[in-house]
């Protein structure tokens, strides 16, 4: 064996452990970005899956109907109903008479709001009963009560 090949075979020898220690951290390097990149990617995944199976269908008539309205606050009224009756907050002697009507059916709830009803009968009481849960009460023209029914309070 020539002298410069010698010297070539111990450079190799020497160059060796460099050169495996610098391709291993690259691999180890390759391996966590590789990891990283995966884990990101399941993550979003399953953030994406889980907003989908979570948020209510809309159909495209509740977009459209968003779109051609601000959006329903129950404490002002103005529900409209299937029949194209929009509820209107009653004032003066009627509101009073029929939160009195309410009132007297639902003993200890608090009224949230009175309103003519887009649904039968003339007006109707928003409450929350003593135990936090809610009931629209359904009073006729004579303001005595018709009915009360549970419901979210809307």
């Amino acid at each position: 064996m020539s002298r410069s090949d010698r010297a070539h075979t111990n450079k190799e020898k020497h160059m060796n452990p460099v050169r495996k220690a610098v391709v291993g951290a690259m691999m180890v390097g390759t391996a966590l970005t590789g990891g990283a990149v995966g884990a990101a990617l399941v993550n979003t995944s399953a953030t994406a899956q889980t907003a989908t199976t979570t948020a209510p269908a809309t159909s495209s008539t509740d977009n459209a109907a968003t779109a051609t309205r601000p959006a329903f606050d129950p404490s002002k009224g103005g529900h409209v109903g299937a029949n194209g009756t929009t509820e209107a907050l009653l004032t003066g002697d009627t509101a009073d008479k029929v939160k009195a009507a309410a009132q007297a059916a639902v003993p200890g709830g608090t009224i949230e709001r009175v309103e003519n009803d887009a649904e039968g009968s003339p007006y109707e009481a928003h409450m929350t009963k003593a135990d936090g849960t809610h009931v629209t009460v359904k009073v006729d023209a004579g303001f005595k009560v018709t009915g009360i029914e549970d419901g979210p309070g809307h």
